[in-house]
Order: C-alpha cells, then structure tokens, then sequence
C-alpha cells in the first residue's frame, strides 16, 4: 500500500498563532490519528523580513538580484548554517530520506512567501492521514486560511471549513 504526502501552507492573522498549531498538530500525531512527516513556521515580521523556524529567510532568487552584496551572501551562505533549524531545512529541502520521499520544498515555501504578510505567521505541514474523522475533530475551530496546499479541492474546502468552524460540536463530513 502507498501513502502520499500532502503538502499544506495555512496563514494566521498573527506572528505566534503558527507555532502553537504546530504544537495542536503534534499532539494529533501522538493520538496516531495524523502522521506528521515535517513542519516549519514561517513569520513575517511588521518589517517585512521572514524567518522560518526562527532563521531569516533568504530565497536564492532574492540573493541573486543584489549584485555584489547578492555574490557576498551567496559565497557566505554556501556554507551550511551552524543552527539546528537553519540545518535541518537545508537537509529537507535538498535531500531525501528514501525513494519518493517527500519534503516541504524550497520551492513550495517560496511560492508561499509572498502570501505571508507583516505581522503574520504561516505553518508549513507535510503529512500523512491516518483516521480523517479524528484529524477533522482535533483542528476543528483552530483557525487559519490554508493559503496553498497539494490536495484536492474538495479535501482542501473540507478543511478550511473545519479549520474555521466553532470549536464545539463533531465534524461529521468524510471526504475520500
């Protein structure tokens, strides 16, 4: 049998409303219910910069447009960053862990990017679903506009409408 990873940039309308979802998602897959394969937050700052999990965020196409500045941090940045974050994104984005694996590509977050406005946070999942009936139940009312994602649309509207439903009640939809 196998599973494909779906892929889900959702935005919030503050800069840590992101990062305590990551946090509602790991709990959802200590309950088995969804498989967490990899997540970052994404925060754009009131000065238009972004990070992604905590460390500025260039894209290589941004560097390139600068000129000598542009060459200066393409030659420092072409030694991997010393942080664990900084780290494990690079290793994401350029590497697999096996055949067909999947990751949250630069090239995903990139497309992301220009949608994240100052003052604001997005949260970048890659997953798997167990048990849709249990995920629908744990990010039911959690809030957020699912800005991009590699789903259907029908899965994609399903959850953005439970994403955005009051939080008491059961999410009985089912989507196949």
């Amino acid at each position: 049998m196998t599973t494909s990873a779906h892929l889900w940039a959702v935005g919030y309308d503050d800069e840590r409303r992101a990062e305590e979802i990551r946090d509602e998602l790991a709990a959802l897959g200590e309950r088995h219910c969804l498989v967490v394969r990899d997540t970052a937050v994404a925060v754009r700052y009131a000065d238009g910069s972004l990070t992604l999990d905590g460390e500025l965020y260039l894209p290589a196409g941004d560097i390139s447009r600068r000129g000598l500045a542009g060459l200066l941090a393409r030659l420092a940045l072409s030694a991997p960053p010393l942080t664990a974050a900084a780290v494990g994104f690079s290793l994401r984005s350029t590497h697999s862990t096996g055949p067909g694996a999947a990751v949250i590509s630069e090239e995903f977050v990139g497309e992301v990017q220009e949608m994240v406005k100052p003052g604001t946070s997005a949260l970048f999942v890659l997953d798997e679903v167990g048990d849709l009936d249990a995920i629908l139940q744990g990010i039911r009312g959690l809030g957020g506009t699912v800005l991009k994602t590699t789903v259907d649309l029908p899965r994609a509207t399903l959850i953005q409408s439970t994403l955005a439903a009051p939080a008491s009640g059961d999410a009985t939809q089912h989507v196949h």
